[in-house]
């Protein structure tokens, strides 16, 4: 089978690898899409995401959607539509039963996090375990199931913040996660979902997403103690500042985007005058399942895609990726 493979910083090719046996308790699928995260362009552009380093070929990929190719156990049919929860989970912990997404020793499709690496799904099959495996409604395209593990991301966070219905919302940052993250939270009902971005092209397809009002930083002032609930999806210091300075007295304000490592400058005086809650959210849980019916009930939330490319040309694919002012969520069809 063909499949991408970043070799390291800067390398990345297309693949002949054998194609993979499902055994007990596992499913062969066929891939139809990959969306480009985050995480992937980091291993791509650096040759690591944070302090994970590539150190063997690595396919990436997390964010699939595809068909039953071979159930062993005859359950599901050849062609079954369906996409995945690319998440293992590891050893309990008192305190996180039921956060099997925080327990220890746990893996993820497409990640050096693991030694060996765990391999992800850009590729023509993969294997996986039935429990990792979503039917998908038949009204639902391929195309649009791709997003559902980055819109269970903006879920999860959704939920980490005690929901958004009657709300007003900010979400910092217009990039995939956050355009999801806004279009749920106006379709589970905020009352205002306002959108910032530092370039202009995020805010547009942010505006086109239903939103009712866009910011864009460093030109316009973001309303000061103002939102109930903030979703900050950068991951920016200076973000984290102004999301702080957004929030209203006891507002939420939730972490999506990933901060790096490292000790960086953020202003805590509105965290304690105002009371404010600051919390941190990781990946997501079970709310896959939630994602898959948004995205049956909303076709729209499909604008977040902007390219899709082939596989032969996913270089080209992660460089326009890694444009944020011209590219939303960028597919590879495999």
């Amino acid at each position: 089978m063909k499949a991408i493979v970043i070799q390291g910083k800067l390398e990345l090719t297309e693949t002949e690898l054998p194609t993979p046996d499902p055994g007990i308790g596992q499913v062969r699928l066929k891939v139809a899409y990959g969306g480009i995260c985050g995480s992937d362009l980091h291993y791509y552009n650096e040759g690591a995401n944070g302090e994970y380093v590539v150190r063997e070929p690595l396919v990436p990929g997390h964010e699939l959607s595809g068909t039953v190719d071979l159930d062993p156990s005859g359950e599901w049919a050849a062609g079954t539509p369906v996409t995945i929860h690319p998440a293992t989970f590891g050893n309990p912990e008192p305190g996180i039963e039921d956060r099997p997404h925080l327990w220890p020793g746990g893996a993820y499709l497409g990640s050096a996090s693991t030694w060996p690496h765990t391999q992800g799904g850009m590729s023509e099959f993969i294997v996986v375990r039935k429990d990792m495996v979503r039917l998908l409604p038949a009204s639902l395209p391929l195309r649009r199931a791709a997003l559902a593990e980055p819109l269970a991301v903006a879920l999860h966070a959704i939920a980490i913040a005690g929901g958004v219905k009657d709300q007003r919302v900010l979400v910092s940052g217009a990039g995939a996660i956050g355009l999801l993250a806004a279009a749920a939270a106006v379709s589970l009902g905020a009352a205002e979902v306002v959108s910032t971005d530092v370039l202009k092209g995020p805010l547009h397809r942010a505006q086109r997403l239903g939103v009712h009002g866009t910011v864009q930083v460093g030109v316009e002032q973001i309303p000061s103690g103002r939102f109930d609930v903030v979703l900050e999806c950068t991951g920016i210091a200076t973000a984290i500042t102004g999301a702080l300075d957004a929030a209203r007295r006891a507002g939420i304000v939730v972490l999506v985007g990933i901060p790096p490592n490292e000790p960086r400058p953020v202003n805590l005086s509105p965290l304690v005058s105002r009371e404010i809650q600051l919390r941190g959210t990781m990946r997501f849980n079970d709310e896959i399942d939630h994602a898959v019916a948004l995205l049956d009930a909303n076709p729209h939330f499909e604008q977040v895609i902007t390219h899709e490319f082939p596989a032969g040309q996913a270089v080209e694919a992660f460089a326009v990726a890694k444009d944020s002012d011209s590219s939303g969520k960028v597919l590879i069809a495999l």
